[in-house]
């Protein structure tokens, strides 16, 4: 019992709470964009898309939400970490820059992808958020580098989807 109570003493005394604080709100950030553009997903993902020719690589759309949510998560971590090393100090400052402008063109794409209905905007966008993403993993590396390696699941899902966009409109 005295290890527990010593063990809260440091939790609520340490940075440790704080960073707690910052990753839950982050990824509760994150979980809110993914919910926000998910409505656009839901307004044409049951018919314009399903007419849609898609290439061999197209996975069943059962799998986008828990990868979405999963990668969500990761990334509200990673920018939890990297804000928690002090916001005042000015790569803190860009790193999350970059991250917040990566998080609205992540939007932006199920927008112009499901929302508008347009294959080629999309790619145009998602291209930028592939550059936004290089740009945001190297600031997250110089301020922490385990935080960086939290957005390689969502890079490669990026660099996939990008691919899987450009199927599409190639295809349609």
């Amino acid at each position: 019992m005295l290890i527990f109570g010593i063990l809260v003493n440091y939790i609520n005394d340490s940075p440790l709470k704080k960073t707690i604080y910052y990753i839950f709100i982050s990824v509760t950030i994150c979980l809110l964009v993914g919910f926000l553009s998910s409505f656009a997903t839901q307004s044409s993902v049951n018919d314009w898309y399903v007419g849609l020719e898609k290439p061999f690589f197209n996975p069943p759309n059962w799998v986008f939400a828990p990868v979405w949510s999963l990668l969500y998560i990761m990334m509200g971590v990673a920018a939890g970490l990297v804000w928690a090393k002090g916001y005042y100090h000015v790569w803190v400052k860009t790193a999350l820059y970059h991250f917040l402008f990566q998080l609205l063109l992540n939007a932006l794409w199920s927008i112009t992808f499901f929302g508008l209905k347009n294959p080629l905007l999309a790619l145009v966008v998602i291209l930028g958020l592939n550059v936004l993403l290089l740009f945001t993993f190297k600031w997250f590396k110089i301020v922490l580098p385990k935080a960086a390696y939290l957005l390689i699941p969502y890079m490669a899902w990026v660099a996939f989807a990008t691919a899987l966009n450009t199927a599409i409109w190639w295809l349609n």
